[in-house]
């Protein structure tokens, strides 16, 4: 893990101090800091010799994809609904479809463009586009760290630590650069964490249970897509409504928290592996 976390570290201050010059963090830099840590994985799995197929490449049962693809549908949706019902003028259906159609010059008619265009692209293209780059992180957080973390620590230990470690390596981006909301930095960064962990939680158990990376990078860009692209496009940011929406309020965080505690207490986290799936993970957490 030491070689793991000097080369993550390496490679993301590279992606890091050009964020940190010009205070954005466009496209291109987003993916390729998303980037990082798989350079990170990839680079330690060929200096140590470690076999890149122990990262977790195997094809998952359909449920749990599934299940990666509605879940920030759902934990996200009572969040945004609360907001838009309890805060007057937070819903911004018409600046939605305005942004959506104008996309595809389709402003004139903005609920085709929007619902018979935009989304359903959205919601098949871009999540596909979208899996590209979470599966950067998703090969170093739930491909190489969390399976040695588990070994080591357990499913609760391992959650923690690499949530928390994958929560503090946004921490330039949020601090320094605009990937945030605006509100106060304290503030942002607790619930921030707080949702990252929880994420983390869930990232765990359908790695555990899936034996497979790929719900992972599933959920990853699932909820980069529709948090990001959708619920939040949908509210203006009107009285505190920043506050309790985004991967920066509280409410999110609060229902990404509950969504874990459903998730990995209704099953034992590791209840669906078959043996070889487990002497796999165990045998990926021993080579270094």
């Amino acid at each position: 893990m030491a070689v793991f976390l000097a080369l993550l570290c390496l490679f993301s201050i590279a992606a890091y101090a050009l964020v940190l010059h010009s205070h954005h963090m466009d496209a291109p830099l987003s993916r390729f800091t998303m980037w990082c840590p798989g350079f990170a994985a990839l680079s330690t799995c060929l200096f140590l010799r470690v076999p890149v197929g122990s990262l977790g490449w195997s094809w998952p049962a359909p449920r749990f994809l599934k299940l990666a693809y509605f879940l920030p549908l759902i934990y996200a949706a009572p969040v945004y609904l609360v907001t838009w019902l309890a805060i007057n003028r937070t819903f911004s259906l018409q600046s939605f479809e305005a942004t959506m159609s104008g996309m595809y010059g389709l402003g004139q008619r903005p609920i085709f463009g929007t619902f018979a265009v935009a989304l359903p692209l959205l919601f098949t293209v871009n999540v596909i586009a979208t899996c590209v780059w979470a599966l950067g992180e998703e090969l170093g957080w739930r491909g190489f760290l969390f399976p040695r973390l588990h070994q080591r620590v357990g499913f609760h230990g391992a959650c923690l630590i690499s949530g928390a470690i994958w929560a503090v390596w946004h921490f330039p981006g949020l601090l320094w650069a605009d990937y945030n909301v605006g509100t106060n930095p304290l503030f942002a960064m607790s619930c921030f964490t707080l949702g990252v962990i929880a994420m983390a939680y869930i990232m765990g158990y359908l790695r555990l249970r899936s034996g497979s990376i790929w719900p992972c990078v599933l959920v990853h860009a699932t909820h980069n897509t529709f948090v990001q692209g959708i619920y939040d496009q949908l509210t203006a940011p009107v009285g505190v409504s920043k506050y309790i929406t985004s991967e920066f309020g509280a409410g999110l965080a609060l229902s990404i928290v509950i969504a874990a505690v459903i998730l990995v207490s209704n099953d034992r986290h590791a209840s669906g592996l078959s043996v070889g799936q487990e002497i796999g993970l165990q045998t990926a957490a021993s080579q270094e």
